[in-house]
């Protein structure tokens, strides 16, 4: 009996100091917490994070367990539990200022570390947004120096992905996707919807991320993740954080604030941001063709044509912005967990700035064209579900609504009627993903997952004078537009041995679409609906070989498909001065066929060397070209004679490209990094492709000592000479500079910029910085706004 109660009270002992058993992760330089590091066991069957005051719980781990803590910043740690002495133990950890390996999670929606995945992927850090600070979603993935950003007004921005954009990259926030059927061909702006001040990282996947993620991945995924919150197992904490930003070339003034509370079982985060902007101010040096020199303005019940007093200014370029956040997660036992994810966006009205330049026989030719506010709400309810079972090892479902509204207003110069298309969509989706570890060397990602879309197209004309409102015609199908996906997928990974990792993939996704014109529609059309029943099969095969620990080479095939979509395939808008898009009921979706190939060389602990290159074939790719209506090649569109076109299956093309990186941690304070990409695509005609980028870059040079972080860095781009302009782009000579024969072209550019932040203590920072040094004037590829001249900003972060 004596043993007996000797055991029990040994094993009580055992337990409860288990219970307790909790590390403090700090910086082993400055001494501040070290947050959203991930902790894992060597097999992975047991996962964590590092939460507020960089404090981990390790109750779900044995006293047997090894673990490994990982963070993007800072040199990976191997720790033993059993080595625990006490509670709250602190582990210092070493940074590294450029970080060489990482945790990702958009290649199968769980984490891995990434050398175990053949795709490229890049990430951007929470602390390397806020250094940064971005003041744009689109600005933030710009970031990585390894996506192009393309905007048509200062409230935009459209990347760009290995020669695709718009409908054919996919955006995803917290594991669901945003884009739906009105998303179009053309550059896509929606990204702005995304607040970067609450993103705790993003990643992008390159190439075709159509197995996992389905249609609309052609070019790659772009997967957001929002701020996270820790549960408390010892008593509730409150915490708040607030940021404050001031830009100079547009007078940005940004204002953020969020509130975290959280306790045994439940945790809420409340957060605001707002953003206002003024005209934005082009670079005094470079090209005289991009200055604005006159501008519209309605006096006295007239349009009026001033003269810009100056030129530098980009009149009728300003708007501002509100992002809301609400989290709220339960977690009744260590095995469930809900969570509750609400964001809305608004924005005012947006100028469309590339519109407003536009000139007809010297005269401006547009008295109005802007966007109305553009609205995003976002409702998602996540279930995890951490106890396996013979299906799986972990599960998650997301079932998520989001609801969509934009529109756009538009007024000839001198002409009184406003002409207004409003569009509002619902959009529901489901997914539910599932992790099974079959065995060591086994790991089985599957799931399924829909979507269906709801739009509403209106269209009103009004007087400006009398206020006097008629019908107009609709930017859609004005009676029905239904647009719905489902679809079911598989990933297995496979890794015999340290040297080799096999991922192989398969999905199966299914397009149905529905659109029926009102019998008193403003277009006799030859047809009342047009409708839309497709599917394929996608797959991927990749390899991820390490012949020895400092060398990597990744290869990887894979296909996508995208099915012609609402604004593909139904849609009624004037592209550009003279022409006007009808829809194509006969258009079919296209394929893309991928492959990569990627070397990476580690150079000691300290630095790492990367280059990677891809082809794609295109398959009935969809791009526009003339058309008939109704055997005519020319109609009238909103009183002018234009030229009819259509999204077409203009056969095959092709893409390829490469790029280069290299990451070094020279000494314990400076680093350096540099990023370049090259592309090159062709239709089957051998004409230029629109979305291909021209070569672009960034290099740049970084110190960190104790509590100062500074970097100098410098950007560039490639010309695109008249010859590689996509047709659609050289009729938009108003965008472009002239060449020596007077043909549009977009020139090479490129800037200086410097940053610097000093942290006073670990709840308070203030940073400077000065981009565009030198006060270029130059205006990036395609894009219809000059960018920033030299800007100024000085931004103040803190929490309490």
């Amino acid at each position: 009996m004596k043993r007996f109660c000797i055991f029990i009270f040994l094993l009580m002992g055992t337990l409860a100091m288990q219970a307790q058993i909790s590390i403090k992760l700090i910086d082993s330089e400055n001494n501040t917490a070290i947050t959203d590091a991930f902790i894992y066991n060597l097999q992975r069957t047991k996962t964590t994070t590092s939460g507020q005051n960089g404090k981990v719980l390790l109750t779900e781990f044995s006293l047997d367990d090894t673990v490994y803590i990982q963070h993007a910043s800072y040199t990976p740690i191997l720790l033993a539990i059993k080595d625990i002495k006490q509670k709250d133990a602190e582990i210092r950890m070493k940074r590294n200022l450029i970080p060489l390996s990482q945790i990702v999670i958009s290649a199968n929606k769980w984490e891995q570390d990434r050398s175990e995945v053949p795709n490229k992927i890049a990430t951007i850090t929470q602390s390397e947004i806020a250094f940064e600070n971005p003041q744009t979603a689109a600005d933030l993935i710009g970031e990585t120096n390894e996506v192009f950003i393309q905007k048509s007004q200062m409230g935009g921005g459209s990347p760009m992905i290995r020669g695709f954009s718009a409908n054919s990259v996919l955006i995803v926030v917290d594991g669901v996707r945003m884009n739906n059927a009105m998303f179009r061909s053309g550059n896509l702006q929606n990204i702005i919807n995304i607040d970067p001040n609450t993103i705790s990282n993003a990643e992008v996947i390159f190439g075709p991320g159509s197995v996992i993620y389905g249609s609309d991945a052609l070019g790659g995924v772009m997967d957001f993740h929002t701020i996270g919150i820790q549960l408390s197992d010892e008593g509730s904490y409150f915490k708040s954080n607030f940021m404050g930003r001031y830009a100079s070339t547009n007078m940005e003034r940004t204002f953020h604030f969020d509130a975290t509370y959280a306790g045994k079982k439940w945790e809420g985060l409340s957060s605001i941001t707002y953003s206002g902007f003024s005209d934005l101010r082009m670079g005094n040096n470079g090209r005289d063709s991009y200055e604005r020199t006159d501008y519209q303005d309605f006096i006295d019940g007239k349009d009026t044509t001033i003269v810009n007093s100056n030129p530098n200014i980009q009149k009728f370029s300003g708007y501002e912005q509100l992002n809301l956040l609400q989290k709220v997660r339960f977690r009744p036992n260590k095995n469930l967990d809900f969570s509750y994810t609400f964001q809305f966006s608004s924005t005012t009205d947006i100028p469309r700035y590339d519109r407003l330049i536009q000139k007809s026989d010297g005269n401006l030719k547009y008295g109005d064209w802007y966007y109305g506010p553009q609205k995003w709400m976002y409702h998602k309810f996540t279930t995890d579900i951490k106890k396996g079972t013979a299906l799986y090892s972990s599960a998650r479902i997301n079932l998520a609504y989001q609801y969509f509204e934009e529109s756009r207003h538009d007024r000839k110069y001198g002409k009184s009627n406003l002409r207004s298309r409003t569009e509002k969509l619902d959009l529901f989706t489901l997914n539910i993903d599932l992790e099974k570890k079959l065995s060591s060397h086994f790991n089985l990602f599957y799931g399924i997952d829909g979507a269906y879309n709801n739009i509403r197209s209106e269209g009103l004309e009004m007087d400006i004078y009398s206020g006097e409102t008629t019908a107009t015609a609709t930017r859609y199908p004005d009676s029905t537009n239904h647009y719905g996906t489902a679809a079911a997928y598989g990933s297995l990974k496979f890794r015999p041995s340290k040297k080799i990792t096999l991922l192989a993939g398969i999905r199966y996704s299914y397009v149905s679409m529905l659109s029926r014109f009102k019998k008193h529609t403003f277009y006799d059309f030859p047809f009342e609906d047009i409708s839309l029943n497709t599917g394929a099969l996608n797959g991927s095969l990749g390899l991820v070989y390490s012949p020895v620990e400092s060398w990597q080479i990744n290869t990887n095939l894979s296909s996508g498909f995208r099915a012609p979509n609402l604004d593909d395939i139904a849609k009624i808008f004037d592209s550009e001065p003279g022409n006007v898009i009808v829809p194509n009921k006969d258009l079919k979706p296209e394929y893309a066929y991928n492959a990569d190939l990627r070397f990476l060389k580690k150079i000691g602990e300290n630095s790492e060397v990367s280059l990677s290159f891809f082809y794609t074939w295109i398959k009935d790719v969809m791009v526009r070209r003339d058309f008939t209506f109704n055997g005519m090649d020319s109609i009238m569109y909103d009183g002018e004679l234009s030229k009819v076109q259509a999204l077409v299956n203009g056969g095959s093309g092709y893409i390829y490209g490469g790029s280069f990186s290299a990451k070094a941690n020279i000494n314990a304070h400076f680093s350096l990094k540099s990023f370049l990409t090259y592309q090159y695509g062709r239709d089957e005609d051998e004409l230029p492709l629109r979305h291909v980028s021209p070569l672009f870059g960034s290099t740049a040079l970084m110190y960190t000592y104790k509590k100062i972080t500074a970097e100098i860095y410098a950007n560039y781009n490639g010309e695109i000479s008249y010859d590689n302009l996509a047709l659609s782009e050289r009729d938009k000579p108003y965008m472009y500079a002239e060449d020596e024969n007077g043909q549009p072209f977009a020139p090479a550019w490129a800037t200086l910029n410097a940053k610097a932040e000093y942290a006073f203590t670990n709840e308070l920072s203030v940073s400077l910085g000065i981009e565009n040094i030198l006060d270029n004037r130059y205006r990036p590829y395609s894009s219809g706004i000059v960018a920033a001249g030299r800007n100024v900003i000085f931004s103040i972060r803190g929490s309490f």
